[in-house]
């Protein structure tokens, strides 16, 4: 059986607050394969308490956690633990999609406004994610790919995906990624994943391959 672990790393405490034993907040959350939808992950050990693809750990204060899912024959994500996003029952959930090597890796949650290669604030917690994943193993380089839907002029459709993957490459070297570290190719809407009309919004992606680790 393939070997995996769940890596929980203390990220950051401005104000030291994650030492004051205040009421207790649960972080949970489950590790999916990104194209089966599969929860079953090959499993090992965590710090908290883990069992078969489900995981929870206990945080105090207002520091935020990090933690890795690493798999054998699947790229490490990275997700990051705020307790501002605590629900009604003092939970945080946050699920784990590994993806296969060589596979790439949608960015679901980076938007642009319409038409614009501006990145929408939401989507910032996502991009520090790729910031920490890459802090974390600092050999890795990573292949942004912009991708637009196929209705309108071709010509522009290229322009706008090639400066939206350009903006996501500054964003990250403005949180300290190096530069060459960053690569980015834009594809405009030369490959779809639906043909369909109401696909639109699937279509309009930016996507991550790792090209090494």
């Amino acid at each position: 059986m393939q070997s995996m672990y769940i890596l929980l790393l203390f990220l950051l405490a401005l104000t030291g607050e994650a030492q004051k034993q205040s009421q207790e907040i649960t972080a949970m959350g489950k590790v999916t394969h990104t194209l089966t939808g599969k929860e079953s992950m090959p499993t090992g050990g965590i710090t908290g308490r883990f069992h078969d693809s489900t995981f929870t750990f206990p945080i105090f204060g207002t520091a935020k956690y990090q933690i890795t899912a690493e798999a054998k024959g699947f790229i490490p994500r990275t997700v990051i633990v705020d307790p501002k996003d605590i629900d009604d029952q003092r939970r945080v959930v946050r699920n784990i999609l590994l993806t296969p090597e060589g596979e790439t890796i949608t960015l679901s949650s980076l938007n642009f406004e319409q038409g614009k290669s501006v990145i929408s604030k939401k989507s910032f917690p996502e991009l520090d994610e790729v910031v920490a994943m890459m802090n974390e193993d600092t050999k890795m380089v990573i292949q942004l790919e912009g991708h637009t839907d196929n209705s309108g002029d071709p010509k522009t459709n290229m322009k706008i995906s090639e400066d939206r993957v350009e903006v996501v490459k500054k964003y990250l070297v403005s949180k300290g990624v190096p530069r060459d570290r960053v690569k980015t190719k834009a594809f405009g809407g030369t490959k779809p994943l639906s043909t369909q009309r109401s696909s639109h919004n699937l279509n309009r992606r930016v996507e991550m391959r790792v090209l090494k680790d």
